[in-house]
């Protein structure tokens, strides 16, 4: 039996956007403050650096639960990258030797030394029956290397050339299986990631660590025909079982679409279950927890000087800046306003090509409303400043007076400061998803008048506060929903 390839690959693009998160950050070249202290997520030093700094370890750990036969087969593959150093070589004009320098400038093109990455992978299968055997030991080494590139101007001469130096790497994964107590007889599935990598002299400081380092080590584990259980909502019977696994610096969830449970990723950065990378994402900013339009429209406003430093700092980045200077309008207009939960909306038909393909984006949109399906007075049937809610048998509107309560859907530590104050209601309002909220002012904030004319307010839920005033309602009397927020 095999794993599905498209669920295998929906699980490999959120993998490869973990394996580059925080890469390079904005602005992208190598003098950014921000560029100077790199590779954040998921690094695993080898054993002698916790000499220097003990805070960065040396392995991780994933335990999940399944269920499955003892004939099902088990296939981890961790992936990481692999630091290897970059030096720039110049040849001298007086003598045609090569000399170490920090930037290159070869007919328009800067080249900087860096400290750059190579992607690795080490497989492991098993059946269920071997893991509850034994524990297996699957070691793996990466030898040594260096590669040397030659640059040549346009009257092909020889300008300089890149090195690019790798040290050896050696890791261990222990896969290992056992049933879990109770009735169901879950499998606890293990997976140890272990960098065992013996630097040839002496590390002294974080840079030298990250030479044998596995950077951004995380996992994907698939067992055909088997069901993975979720870590963060699974079924009651296996809550005990849940919190006794120990994952230490990773953590598994769900991968591959929502009808996927046979695919496991466990990942440095923690995700929720079936994460997915946005379909409006035109490429890698190497920051998944940023917006893309943010950081799409920060580059675009770099100047060419930068933007040539930040070509000459990484590969990667030099096509990050050459997608993004190509980038069409209606890729940039398709990251702006992207409404997640309203997938389930059907979109108008597309305009249609000649050859029978459909165009982005459509047909033109001319009847646009003059006030914005979001704004209260698209709807006349509501009424936020008239509207009102019961609270127990109270009717709370505006100008009601209300003890805040916070606490019930949220947790915050600026609700410490609101808990037991007066507020007053300035709205009842409801937002697209039903929920009904009410705007309230803080009784005794001196700056309440302020707040009021700019339509700042705080928002709590009908059971977070305890209406003061008197007004009762009766049990039969309707309760009429509120504006839209």
């Amino acid at each position: 039996m095999r794993l599905d390839a498209g669920h295998l690959e929906h699980a490999r693009q959120v993998a490869d956007a973990i394996l580059y998160e925080g890469y390079l950050l904005y602005p992208y070249h190598k003098s950014a403050q921000k560029n100077q202290i790199r590779f954040q997520f998921g690094v695993l030093m080898p054993p002698g650096y916790a000499a220097v700094d003990a805070c960065e370890p040396s392995a991780s750990q994933t335990e999940c639960l399944l269920e499955c036969g003892d004939e099902a087969e088990v296939r981890v593959v961790v992936r990481f990258l692999q630091l290897q150093r970059r030096s720039v070589q110049s040849v001298s004009p007086d003598d045609g030797e090569l000399r170490d320098v920090g930037t290159l400038l070869v007919d328009g093109a800067e080249y900087s030394a860096w400290d750059e990455a190579v992607e690795r992978e080490q497989c492991v299968t098993a059946t269920v029956a071997g893991l509850l055997a034994e524990e297996r030991n699957l070691e793996f080494h990466l030898g040594p290397g260096q590669s040397v590139e030659d640059l040549i101007d346009c009257r092909d001469r020889p300008a300089g050339r890149l090195i690019r130096r790798w040290g050896a790497l050696d890791g261990v994964i222990r896969p290992h299986a056992e049933r879990a107590a109770g009735p169901y007889q879950a499998l606890r599935l293990r997976v140890r990631v272990e960098n065992h990598s013996l630097p040839l002299a002496e590390i002294r400081t974080r840079s030298d660590g990250l030479l044998y380092a596995l950077i951004a080590a995380h996992s994907l584990i698939g067992v055909p025909g088997g069901t993975f259980l979720s870590m963060t909502d699974g079924p009651e019977w296996a809550a005990a079982a849940v919190a006794d696994c120990q994952n230490i610096g990773t953590w598994p969830v769900l991968a591959g679409p929502d009808d996927c449970r046979d695919l496991m990723l466990s990942s440095p950065v923690i995700l929720y279950d079936h994460p997915e990378v946005a379909a409006e994402s035109a490429g890698n900013l190497f920051d998944a927890t940023e917006i893309d339009e943010i950081l799409t429209l920060r580059t675009l406003t770099l100047t060419d000087a930068e933007k040539r430093q930040a070509r000459a700092t990484d590969s990667r980045a030099a096509e990050l800046m050459d997608r993004l200077d190509d980038l069409p309008p209606e890729m940039l207009e398709r990251m702006h306003g992207a409404i997640r939960y309203l997938r389930g909306v059907q979109r108008p038909p597309t305009a249609q090509s000649a050859d029978g393909e459909a165009d982005w984006p459509g047909p033109e949109i001319t009847d646009r409303p003059s006030v914005p399906w979001w704004d209260p007075g698209s709807d006349a049937s509501v009424s936020p400043e008239t509207d009102y809610v019961l609270v127990g048998d109270v009717r709370v509107a505006r100008g009601s007076r209300v003890l805040m309560q916070p606490g019930a859907r949220r947790a915050d530590a600026q609700d410490l400061f609101l808990a037991g104050r007066e507020a007053i209601v300035e709205a009842v309002l409801k937002d697209v998803d039903g929920q009904v909220h009410l705007a309230v002012t803080p009784a005794d904030d001196p700056a309440a008048d302020l707040q009021r004319s700019h339509g700042r307010f705080l928002y709590f839920a009908p059971e977070e506060v305890a209406p003061l005033d008197e007004d009762v309602t009766g049990q039969d009397g309707d309760q009429q929903e509120g504006g839209e927020r």
